[in-house]
Order: C-alpha cells, then sequence, then structure tokens
C-alpha cells in the first residue's frame, strides 16, 4: 500500500504565518530549528518541541506545525495569558522553539528507497525496518513518540498522531493483509508468525526492551493476537513488574493519542487493546492504582491515515497546556515536549 502524506495541510491550507527557521548541524545531522528569533527577550524557560515526519515524507512537511505551535503559543504569552510557574518574577515568560530533522533513511539521509516501503511493495524486511527508527510526531514517527515518552526521563509531553503503541499487533495485521507465507502458511493462520523471518528473534528482543507493549504489558503483547498461542516472554512479567515499569517511566507525563477512525495503514484496533489496558491498569482494581499519568485517546470518526486540521488545533492546544502547568506537576528536569 502506497502511503500517501497524511499531512497533507503542509502543502494547501495549512498555517502561512512566517517564523524564522535556522538549519544547524548536529552530529552531522542536519536539522531545522524553528522560533528562535521570536522567543520573548525575557523568557527564563524554554521548550523544544520535538517535530518528526511520518515514513517516505521529510522533515519539510513538519514545518506549518511549527508555525501553528509557535505562533499560538506567542500570541498567548503577548496577550498576558501564558502563566510561568518556573520564576517568582511577573516579568519573565516561557519561550517555545521547535526543532525537525530527516529521519534515519528519509529525506537528505536517504540510502535505499525500497526500505521505507512495506511488505506489499517489495520490501522484505518492512518489520526491522520500521522500529529502528527511534522518533516523536505522526505515522512512523508515532509509532516511536511512544517508545520516546517512555525511555526519556527529560520528555514530559508526547502526542502520538495515527501511531501504535502495540508493534507485535500491529506488524501481525500488515502480515495477514499482505498475506506473507509466515501467517497463511500454518494452521491456524499466524501461528508462528512471531518467530519466523518476518519476525525474528532479534526482533521480538528489541520489542521487550523498547516496544510500549512489549515492555510495559509484557507477557500481554504476546498474547490474544490471532494464531498465536501462549507468551514468548518470561514469567517475570508480573503485575508488580508492570506496576513498577509504568510508575518508574510514566508517572507524572502526559499522552495524547489522536487516532483516524477510519485508517487503513495504522487501525485503531490495532491499539486499542493495549490502551485499554493501559487505562485498566490506572483504575481502582489495576495494577497501577490511580497512577498519575495524564492519557487522552481520541478516534476521530471518518478520518483515514492523515493529520487533519481539527487533529493539529487539538495537538496544538494539548502542546499550550502543556507549557502552562506548573513545573513541579510535568516528569523531567529539562522541559522537553
Amino acid at each position: 500500500m502506497a502511503v500517501a502524506n497524511p499531512v497533507a495541510f503542509s502543502d494547501d491550507g495549512g498555517p502561512k504565518s512566517p517564523i524564522s527557521k535556522k538549519e544547524i548541524s548536529i552530529g552531522g545531522i542536519l536539522t531545522n530549528v524553528f522560533g528562535l528569533d521570536e522567543l520573548p527577550a525575557s523568557a527564563t524557560t524554554i521548550s523544544c518541541l520535538w517535530l518528526l515526519h511520518p515514513r517516505t515524507l521529510s522533515q519539510a512537511c513538519m514545518e506549518p506545525i511549527a508555525v501553528k505551535a509557535i505562533t499560538d503559543w506567542n500570541k498567548r504569552v503577548s496577550e498576558g495569558k501564558a502563566q510561568d510557574f518556573s520564576s517568582s518574577s511577573s516579568s519573565s515568560s516561557h519561550g517555545l522553539i521547535a526543532v525537525s530533522f530527516d529521519q534515519r533513511n528519509h529525506g537528505s539521509r536517504k540510502v535505499s528507497l525500497l526500505a521505507n516501503e512495506a511488505w506489499d511493495r517489495g520490501n522484505e524486511t518492512h518489520a526491522p525496518d520500521m522500529l529502528s527508527c527511534i522518533t516523536l510526531g505522526i505515522s512512523l514517527g508515532g509509532h516511536a513518540a511512544w517508545q520516546s515518552i517512555i525511555h526519556d526521563a527529560n520528555i514530559s509531553t508526547a502526542i502520538v498522531v495515527i501511531g501504535c503503541p502495540d508493534y507485535v499487533r500491529m506488524m501481525s495485521d500488515r502480515a495477514r493483509l499482505s498475506k506473507r507465507k509466515s501467517w497463511t502458511e500454518t494452521d491456524p493462520p499466524g501461528k508462528d508468525f512471531i518467530g519466523s523471518v518476518d519476525f525474528p528473534e532479534s526482533l521480538i528482543e528489541v520489542v521487550r526492551k523498547y516496544d510500549p507493549a512489549g515492555y510495559l504489558h509484557g507477557q500481554g503483547a504476546f498474547q490474544s493476537i490471532e494464531g498465536q498461542q501462549g507468551s514468548l516472554l518470561s514469567e517475570d512479567a508480573t503485575a508488580a513488574i508492570q506496576a513498577t515499569r509504568l510508575e518508574e517511566r510514566l508517572k507524572g507525563k502526559r499522552i495524547l493519542c489522536l487516532s483516524g477512525g477510519a485508517d487503513k495503514l495504522v487501525p485503531y484496533r490495532c491499539s486499542e487493546p493495549f490502551m485499554t489496558w493501559l487505562k485498566d491498569a490506572m483504575g481502582p482494581n489495576g495494577v497501577w492504582r490511580n497512577g498519575n499519568l495524564d492519557l487522552r485517546d481520541r478516534v476521530f470518526d471518518g478520518v483515514g491515515h492523515e493529520m487533519t486540521g481539527e487533529m493539529l488545533q487539538v495537538a496544538v492546544d494539548f502542546i499550550l497546556e502543556a507549557l502552562d502547568l506548573p513545573s513541579a506537576k510535568v516528569a523531567g528536569a529539562s522541559s522537553r515536549l
């Protein structure tokens, strides 16, 4: 399946307000930093919003999101509506910049076009190629936004747009739809997909360590998938381990998930079991009772694999809300979104 541009408003109808953009090379990777010239002179705190693009595209498509977020925040500051809890001085303020860069094997870093494609486009190593990129953002970046919020203590807020926290379930679904031999040639279908050449043992180990469902849910990540029998994880993935990992990795953090109800590439059905488990885990009878996580999960009816203007506004509102939070309520020593 060819991947259409899920942020089409980047080309037409998106925010057009000018904002400063500076290209900076960091470790040999070209990055674009937005909003440096617009930072208020009184800023005592600066937050960085990391914007990572979808698969097969480049950082260029993320610029309208940077413009929208920074413009809306600076307007709030200029109108005196922003709150700064980081300083007792009434003259201080909170600044916002945004950074984008090309993901591995994309844009200016592209080496192999085929490696960015899916199984049905001729890429025989689609599953390993997808997981090896760790980012924040939309689609491919959305998958990795989950990994970043879990494994980077400095990131306090994540916006996951048309991404999935359950890599096993998502790739199993794609293998089924792509009619991979590893799925169709067993009885029942898919019985040996996990551990096959399409989802090898080396990839399983990465999922155990970094995938949200694989790491936080543990055994459950490899159960209840069509055709799968039992679990591939050790018995230490108990409720106590789950609670400890949830407390260590998500306490005080904020996650907004925006999904398309008609998304066929990353269908919400692949995310829903883990999302339901995570919500239940914070309930009165859950493994992480009354867990301190601000988790918001929205599915937009009739929306496919795209980020609509409405979704953009919801995302920006969430960012601005995070910037207005007292620092004591935001996880991490530094402010990174």
